[in-house]
């Protein structure tokens, strides 16, 4: 049975690294908008991220203009993704960092990790 479920696994998309909860990232999706396709930037901080084969996933969280916070989720596997740049490494202590939904401006902040 293991084996029928990795035939049907997608391929891992290379274009993506290993992410972290913590990270500050930029993700590159490619989006089409009816007969064109273009890329679109999305920065953000992974807040989360789940392994899982087909289903794995992480979600980046930014603010928006006005102070507003969005939240988006991206498969790992996803042929959309068109690439992941890392911005920066964060020091933290959890997977999920659903704390920083309720914090704005500097108490959202997060240590960096210092190699």
């Amino acid at each position: 049975m293991s084996q029928l479920m990795k035939l049907l696994e997608a391929p891992v998309n290379e274009r993506i690294p290993d992410l972290r909860s913590g990270d500050q990232v930029r993700v590159y999706i490619r989006i089409v908008e009816g007969t064109r396709e273009r890329v679109q930037v999305f920065p953000g901080t992974v807040i989360r991220s789940r392994r899982g084969g087909n289903n794995a996933s992480f979600t980046v969280r930014r603010i928006a203009s006005h102070g507003i916070g969005v939240e988006r989720t991206f498969f790992l596997r996803s042929p959309r993704v068109e690439n992941v740049e890392i911005m920066r490494r964060s020091h933290v202590r959890r997977k999920n960092l659903y704390f920083l939904r309720g914090r704005t401006g500097k108490a959202a902040r997060l240590r960096e990790k210092r190699f």
